[in-house]
């Protein structure tokens, strides 16, 4: 059975929301916002579209902020829950292109076990600095997978196997925050699930917010590909086959 929802994180993204909610709603896909403990404007306009939008717009509310991640991963067990199979992960900020999701659900219903990560094509508007940065993370990756099998590792646009994500939540802590993304793909490709790289387009962003904190944020996502280099050790012998089998 393959019965996809679409899974947002939300904080403070008051100006973008209700727009990204209208193009999400026109694939037909049941959207579930995680607001991450919001302020009162937002947390007003994320009330208003769940009244607007009837049952097509559910809502999930954090008690308070948590984090990127931890909103993605609560939303993902009520999303299970519910009695769905997929999860669509997309961001709250109108960066991404929801025209897309129609391909990113094809090639997961073509491939329920896989991962459909979303591959960045940046136009002008991407800061620099993001996007030299985050070449330092794909190296990693690609040591700590031993593989060129994720193209980009970082990127909010990506579909789930909610039974697997929510198995691998369940038995070790995953990143709350900005690690969140990297963290849980590298270990999901761990645990043998393969990764379908769908390049979609990427701006920067609807509505000028941005919650990555530059200090915290670079040393939790410092911390986390410390963790993944040394579980990556441990898992060379398996990583090997894997490659030798024919598989990325």
């Amino acid at each position: 059975m393959f019965k996809p929802c679409i899974v947002v994180p939300v904080y403070n993204h008051e100006h973008a929301i209700g727009a990204v909610v209208a193009g999400l709603l026109r694939h037909g896909v049941p959207c579930l916002l995680v607001d991450d403990g919001s302020a009162p404007p937002c947390a007003r306009v994320l009330d208003a579209l769940v009244a607007a939008h009837g049952g097509r717009v559910v809502l999930l509310r954090l008690p308070d902020n948590q984090g990127k991640g931890a909103a993605v991963l609560a939303g993902m067990r009520e999303a299970q829950a519910l009695g769905y199979s997929h999860g669509l992960q997309i961001d709250a900020d109108g960066q991404h292109d929801v025209a897309d999701v129609p391909r990113f659900l094809d090639e997961a219903r073509a491939r329920p076990a896989h991962v459909i990560a979303g591959h960045p094509v940046y136009d002008a508007s991407v800061p620099k600095a993001r996007l030299y940065g985050r070449y330092a993370t794909h190296i990693w990756v690609w040591i700590n997978t031993l593989s060129f099998a994720i193209r980009d590792s970082m990127c909010g646009f990506r579909v789930y196997p909610l039974a697997a994500v929510n198995a691998l939540a369940a038995r070790r802590r995953i990143g709350r925050r900005m690690n969140f993304d990297t963290d849980v793909l590298v270990r999901l490709y761990w645990d043998g699930l393969d990764v379908v790289n769908v390049p979609t387009r990427v701006h920067y962003p609807a509505d000028g917010v941005s919650h990555f904190r530059v200090w915290r944020d670079n040393v939790l996502i410092t911390a986390m590909h410390t963790a993944l280099f040394f579980g990556m050790l441990a898992r060379i012998p398996s990583l090997l086959a894997r490659r030798s089998g024919g598989r990325p």
